[in-house]
């Protein structure tokens, strides 16, 4: 057999280039024969089979091989993985196997369902054979309950009606307010851009929030007229689709589980008076060389239930084996469902170190720490027996106290070769299973103190002390009364060791009022683990309407990181609410997708992916298509990543390199009519590849520009990453898009732009390109003919703008210009966004300004030398005043009206303080570089002045306000030098 090529580039993504759009590709044989033959890169699957079957037919054996259907080709992925080739509609470019070597095997029976699993399997990025594989009875039990609810939700779609159906999968939320504030905004007259052919409609309902909010934005409306043919075509295609997938399903229903046996609990087992110890003893651990001790601690979210145990030291060169148990100072029927166990392992060096100071004691004496984490009970609720082995992860802690790491994750190191492996055994306490009881109902006591006002008026990173720990959990009655929204405080109240106190708590939430939804979010953070609270706070969840639910989206699956179980209640509600909803579906698949590649979530969220693609089937093919325009994306990237060269010749060839593989059949057929994944709104038709480019920074952007012959002949454009991770730009851009909408419901629009970007893969992703607009650099540019004087021009932007709009719409791109600018000073100060420079600030020719670029936010600011670049809280420069006051340095009431309109601005944002915080400490768990610790999030709340009076905090502001003003020549030395520093050569 010949030598395999290894350069990939010159295999998928070069193919065409130089006129060859063959391959050759080896065939194994189950008759043991090999064939090498070669094939269009572009074929199909099936068309491969057929050349395959006709080569065969040549060679020894041919008889023995039987039917072609029988057969389907396995090939090695670019993940290393097997991979079998069941859906042969797919091209060869598209499966791109990691060796051009495919394996003719044997297919088993259900090739429907085969078919199925594999294209859930494909659009996952993991195998389901990997799922099958995985000897976990939590995993097999997950998947059997959801399998059975999505075939469930199919079979009820095939019984609705046209109609049913399409306000199922494409429901428009109704404006419920009026839109009169919004005619007399725009002189009595909205212009609504139709498009349609000879046809006709039943009805077009115009009062929606997509009217309302290009009314908000100044844009015109565009709606498609569809014949009600078309939809009923679409809808019979679907329905089409489901039924040949269930049709293999038994219509047997399935047989009635066995009646449940009572077991022990632990609470009748164990009384508390007994004092039963748990108890855990380790096997060995196979560990560095030297000597070692274990650290383990039992939590309940980040509370400490009982004093940690420590293992004696051991010393093995290889194993490190105790006797001893390690026992913990709580009983067991006080144990919370939700506890915890948390283990450390670190070295002891030399005892001649620990002379050493007591401040530097923790720091030097330990180093590099494996820890692991498991739940006591298991997910059906069974305290845990028998010996466990657990792999570990490995982090570097500053000080003892944080070897053990409550909120890691309760999953395994998969990486099981380089990983420290830690046996532990849990005691039997009972020849039958012992589980975690049911509560009763019970009742406390009511009064009413004053003091719980003060105390539950503080913001969330507040610390309780023991004594209004104890006022807060007597007063628990009145809280529900008088402060409902306190429940978190109360929660932090609990004494979670003590069986009684869960049982008064499980009581209290039967009849504790709804909270809002805003309110509810802090109830899923990691230090409220417990099952009953987080039930309730998913079911407060419930009343979202579907755009609110998209705008705490991101929150609630990093949520799924910290659950330790799989059939959890949040798993269950954003399953239930994407099934119902297509663009709910579309943006939760994006966001597990994109962090399959994280081993501590890759069973987690494939389980949940598995589980949305059984129950909206129609779905599979929409989202398939998004996925193979991306991988396409990204092989177009890697080749202009891997051939840049810094002339101008090279760069040109590449360029027409990007192009010739654009204007491929396969990258054509793939790009064409896709719904962007930015917005599932949104179909682009065809790319435009004259106008398409790679940007020249470290990572070679791709900016692709769409036709879209549904909006007048404009053009959209997004740019794709590969290289950089765009999660932080998205949670800066949703808490961007989340003042917007606060600003608005006080009735303050200041004009944000929060553009479209969405992360879908390892440092991977989409950003939208916003129309009409241009960088402040490029302004100042074009204004002047020296680079260096470039930033100096106060001039520049105004004549800009003045370019762009005339007259009236001089003075409209003015007060835009006011507006935004002032949204974005106090936005980019409350969240503490650095790196701003002018090529990251941008105008649109409407006036609205805008950043762009968040990879530095929470007050970590850029540094050289250990001097920070950036000496203003935020930016707002003389030339921006210059605007602001339409040229005029006496027209100080324009000055005046944009300083109101960023102290308001302020003040409330700070009434929602609470909101942010909970927001980005929900985001803790992410592994977002600048987000690590609650320490991270204290910026939020110094910015915000949690904690001081309206007015002393807005004493605060002006402080901050007149700072950036005065300092703002700094900033224009800063971007003099950038002007400089990446002028063209």
């Amino acid at each position: 057999m010949p030598p395999a090529k290894t350069d990939q580039l010159d295999l998928w993504v070069e193919s065409g280039l130089d006129g060859d759009d063959q391959v050759m590709v080896d065939f194994l044989l189950p008759t043991g024969i090999y064939i090498q033959m070669e094939v269009p890169r572009e074929s199909t699957i099936q068309n491969i089979k057929l050349l395959l079957w006709k080569e065969a037919q040549t060679y020894p054996l041919f008889s023995l091989l039987g039917e072609m259907e029988g057969h389907m080709f396995e090939c090695v992925n670019q993940a290393a993985v097997h991979e079998e080739l069941e859906d042969e509609t797919r091209r060869l470019c598209d499966v791109r196997p990691f060796l051009p070597v495919l394996k003719l095997i044997t297919r088993n029976c259900g090739r429907a369902e085969r078919i199925l699993d594999s294209k859930i399997g494909v659009l996952i990025g993991k195998g389901l054979h990997e799922l099958d594989a995985l000897q976990d009875q939590e995993v097999k039990d997950f998947r059997s309950k959801m399998k059975r609810i999505s075939e469930e939700k199919m079979q009820c779609m095939q019984l609705m009606s046209w109609g049913e159906w399409l306000r199922s999968c494409y429901s428009m939320t109704l404006e419920a307010g009026s839109l009169e504030n919004l005619i007399d905004k725009h002189e009595g007259v909205i212009k609504i851009t139709m498009h349609y052919d000879q046809s006709q409609v039943s009805s077009v309902n115009l009062v929606c929030r997509y009217i309302r909010d290009c009314l908000l934005t100044n844009e015109s409306p565009h709606l498609t007229l569809v014949h009600c043919d078309v939809v009923k075509a679409m809808f019979e295609k679907e329905i089409s689709t489901i039924g040949s997938v269930l049709a293999w399903k038994t219509s047997n229903p399935p047989l009635p589980l066995p009646p449940k046996k009572r077991l022990p609990t632990a609470s009748t087992l164990f009384p508390a008076l007994q004092l039963i110890k748990g108890v855990l003893s380790f096997v060995y651990l196979a560990a560095p060389h030297g000597n070692i001790q274990v650290r383990a601690g039992l939590f309940h979210g980040t509370e400490l239930l009982c004093k940690t145990a420590v293992s004696s030291e051991s010393s093995s060169r290889s194993e490190h084996v105790w006797n001893k148990t390690l026992e913990f100072d709580i009983a067991v029927c006080d144990l919370p469902r939700m506890a915890r166990l948390c283990f450390a392992i670190y070295a002891v060096m030399d005892k001649v170190k620990k002379q050493r100071s007591t401040k530097n004691t923790h720091l030097n004496k330990y180093q590099t720490i494996p820890w692991v984490n498991t739940m006591v009970f298991d997910y059906r609720g069974q305290l845990k027996t028998g010996d466990i082995i657990l792999h570990c992860w490995s982090s570097f802690p500053d000080e003892l106290e944080e070897m053990l790491n409550p909120i890691g994750t309760i999953q395994t190191n998969p990486y099981t070769e380089n990983a420290t492996e830690l046996h532990i055994s849990f005691p039997e306490y009972s020849t039958q299973p012992v589980v975690f009881p049911a509560f009763d109902k019970g009742r406390g006591g009511k009064k009413f103190y004053i003091e719980l006002k003060e105390i539950m008026e503080r913001d969330p990173l507040s610390q309780l002390c023991e004594n209004e720990k104890d006022l807060i959990w007597t007063l628990r009655h009145d809280c529900r009364e008088n402060f409902p929204q306190s429940l978190p405080k109360l929660l932090l109240s609990v004494k979670w060791s003590k069986h009684e106190d869960m049982a008064q708590l499980q009581a209290l939430l039967q009849i504790w009022p709804k909270l809002s939804p805003r309110d509810a979010l802090e109830l899923l953070d990691f230090n409220y683990p417990d099952q009953y609270v987080r039930e309730f706070a998913v079911n407060c969840l419930r009343d979202m309407s579907d755009d609110e639910l998209l705008q705490y989206l991101l929150q609630l699956v990093q949520v799924l990181r910290y659950e330790p179980y799989y059939d959890c209640a949040l798993s269950r509600f954003l399953l239930e609410r994407a099934q119902s909803s297509r663009k709910i579906g579309h943006f939760l698949f994006w966001h597990l997708r994109s962090e399959m590649y994280m081993p501590a979530v890759s069973v987690h969220f494939a389980l949940i992916l598995e589980a949305y693609c059984r129950g909206c089937i129609p779905h599979i093919e929409v989202l398939k298509k998004q996925v193979e325009a991306l991988s396409k994306l990204k092989a177009v990237n890697e080749l202009i990543k891997f051939g840049t060269i810094k002339t101008k010749t090279k760069q040109a060839h590449l360029k027409e390199a990007m192009m010739t593989c654009l204007r491929q059949t396969g990258f054509i057929e793939t790009l064409s009519d896709l719904h962007s994944p930015l917005n599932p709104n949104i179909l682009l038709a065809g790319v435009n590849v004259e106008r398409c480019k790679y940007m020249d920074s470290k990572m070679k952007p791709l900016w692709i520009v769409y036709n879209n012959k549904l909006l007048g002949g404009d053009t959209v454009d997004i740019i794709f990453k590969n290289g950089d991770d765009l999660r932080q730009d998205m949670l800066t851009l949703q808490i961007l898009r989340l003042m917007d909408l606060l600003w608005k419901e006080a009735n303050l629009d200041l004009r944000i732009v929060p553009y479209g970007c969405l992360a879908t893969g390892d440092h991977s992703g989409l950003i939208e390109v916003v129309s009409s607009a241009d960088t402040i650099a490029n302004i100042q540019k074009t204004s002047s003919n020296m680079a260096a004087a470039a930033a100096f021009n106060k001039d520049a932007l105004l004549n800009w703008l003045k370019d762009k709009n005339s007259g009236d719409a001089l003075d409209k791109a003015i007060e835009e210009f006011t507006l935004s600018c002032a949204g974005y000073c106090v936005a980019t100060y409350v969240l503490g966004i650095g790196d701003r420079h002018s090529d990251n600030i941008m105008v649109r020719s409407t006036g609205q300004l805008f950043h762009i670029d968040f990879g530095h936010i929470l007050g970590n600011f850029k540094s050289k030398f250990g001097i920070k670049r950036e000496r203003v809280p935020f930016i707002l420069t003389h030339d921006f005043i210059h605007v602001i006051q339409q040229g005029k340095t006496s027209n100080t009431e324009k000055f005046g009206n944009f300083r109101q309109y960023c102290e308001e601005a302020y003040l409330i944002l700070r009434k929602n303080g609470n909101l942010f915080i909970t927001l980005f400490a929900l985001m803790l768990t992410a592994g977002l570089p600048e987000l690590t610790s609650v320490k991270d999030i204290q910026y939020l709340k110094d910015s915000l002045a949690l904690g001081k009076t309206d007015e002393e905090a807005l004493k605060q502001f002006r402080q901050k306000f007149d700072e950036a003003l005065r300092e703002s020549w700094t900033t224009k030395v800063n971007w003099m030098a950038h002007i400089v520093r990446n002028r063209s050569p």
